[in-house]
């Protein structure tokens, strides 16, 4: 992840490589062992993205978009709910009976969430924000998710300024359980 230009090409950009990684764990077959690393990158991305959203997209939007506080609000609901799904599958190997289950709620998920941000929420931002302060956002983001977690934290605090303080600090430790494990490598 890092793909440059504005918040809103970044996220996007971010949606469209998870939605890549969803379309080749479904074409593999159940229990296939890829089907786990695969997963375990997408939880990486989505981690990453998450923390960056709730870190500089969503305050922008609580302070620039009309009723802002409301879709700011249903957003972090929406992670919390893919955050508890991707910790429970973090514990599940490709070939556990819940695997696939907890993937598809994953994938549902994500898809509704990406569904409502690219059609509803980029949007207002793009329509309440001058470019310039777009280009900005997309540079915080990048830079956050360079520091961010890379495992789900579903009892971290997803506002700042605690999330902001706390989440470089997970990340580390992440990535070094991460280099530790070999997870992220393939």
């Amino acid at each position: 992840m890092g793909h440059g230009g504005d918040v809103i090409a970044e996220l996007t950009a971010d949606h469209e490589e998870v939605e890549q990684l969803f379309a080749k764990i479904q074409g593999l077959p159940p229990g296939d062992p890829r089907r786990k690393t695969l997963a375990d990158q997408v939880t990486m991305e989505l981690v990453r993205h998450s923390v960056a959203e709730e870190s500089y997209l969503y305050p922008a939007v609580r302070e620039h978009v009309p009723q802002g506080d409301g879709l700011a609000d249903q957003e972090l609901e929406e992670h919390a709910a893919a955050e508890r799904t991707m910790k429970d599958l973090e514990g599940c190997g490709a070939d556990d009976p819940r695997f696939d289950e907890l993937m598809m709620r994953l994938m549902s998920e994500i898809r509704s969430h990406v569904a409502e941000e690219e059609n509803d929420l980029f949007p207002r931002l793009r329509q309440a924000c001058p470019a310039d302060m777009l280009d900005e956002l997309g540079d915080k983001v990048r830079r956050a998710k360079k520091m961010a977690p890379t495992r789900p934290h579903p009892s971290a605090p997803d506002t700042p300024p605690a999330n902001k303080i706390l989440a470089p600090g997970m990340g580390m430790v992440d990535r070094l359980r991460d280099a530790m494990t070999g997870r992220g490598k393939d």
